[in-house]
């Protein structure tokens, strides 16, 4: 379950309340985005609230973009994220795509790209293992929980990106705008092939997609709200004509449904991404996916 970050009106109790529920429920993640010329929270201090609000659930930033910050303090922001949650954090990194984020921080639009980000991974991986990046006295920490730091995941639509990541990645944390299966089982095939190019294990494949719980007209209008807030960098009239096929509308019946057609296609975590900050929704998932808890 992704928290709702991108909702407006946002307070310190309506996130620790969601952060609870997700972490009592059924799920096996609690996911966040990173958007800088947006009203959400900040993502690297959201981990530290959120990493003291849960204590059992997996933190996965579905995405970080790692060329809007500099790779030692992200990677010193993570490790500590990791070491406060307990070794429970895993990262999403994605190249972003929002020119006005990089603007925004004074980040060069010319590393937006999968080299960019590649770079900005090896510094962090040199950090995490506790090589001296600079003639300092001891290494820049803390070391994180988990050895060699957490997880990374590759934001991703697209085959190229997938194919570049395989390298440095345990797995994709991808959106898929349509849900269209056969579409997503492709790119599912592409990142196993690229994996096993690699010689690497098999990856961890998830994707995600936007949401609305309700009967009648009501849930696709919500999701249509939220897109004509959210995806702001793009013409109202171009978000209208997208919003009825993109992300999904309906009852707790047909979410089920919707995430046993995602099981047969070998994915193994959806990242539900809510469009209203209403607890209720989450509540209602929560007590429809219970079919899932271990």
């Amino acid at each position: 379950m992704t928290m709702p970050v991108m909702e407006p009106n946002l307070d310190a109790a309506t996130l620790q309340a969601w952060a609870r529920v997700v972490d009592g429920g059924p799920f096996s993640s609690l996911c966040w985005g990173e958007r800088i010329a947006f009203d959400n929270p900040d993502s690297l201090t959201l981990l530290g609230s959120l990493a003291a609000w849960t204590d059992r659930v997996r933190l996965v930033t579905t995405v970080v973009v790692p060329q809007l910050h500099d790779p030692v303090m992200l990677a010193k922001a993570l490790a500590t994220g990791d070491m406060l949650s307990g070794g429970r954090l895993t990262v999403g990194l994605g190249v972003g795509g929002r020119e006005e984020d990089y603007r925004a921080v004074a980040a060069d639009p010319a590393t937006q790209t999968m080299r960019g980000m590649a770079e900005r991974v090896a510094v962090m991986r040199r950090i995490w293992a506790g090589e001296q990046v600079t003639e300092s006295v001891v290494p820049v920490g803390p070391p994180p929980v988990q050895a060699g730091g957490p997880p990374l995941l590759v934001g991703t639509i697209g085959p190229k990106t997938i194919r570049s990541a395989a390298g440095w990645a345990e797995g994709l944390a991808g959106i898929t705008l349509d849900l269209n299966l056969q579409r997503q089982n492709e790119l599912f095939d592409v990142a196993r092939t690229a994996w096993a190019e690699t010689g690497r294990p098999a990856p961890h494949l998830a994707t995600s997609f936007w949401f609305a719980l309700g009967d009648g007209d009501e849930p696709r209008a919500q999701v249509h709200r939220h897109l004509r807030r959210y995806m702001n960098w793009i013409p109202a009239e171009v978000v209208d004509a997208m919003a009825p096929t993109t992300g999904w509308a309906g009852t707790e019946q047909e979410l089920l449904d919707v995430l046993r057609r995602f099981e047969d296609i070998g994915t193994d975590e959806i990242h539900l991404i809510p469009t209203s900050s209403d607890i209720d929704q989450l509540r209602r998932v929560a007590d429809a996916v219970g079919v899932y808890a271990p």
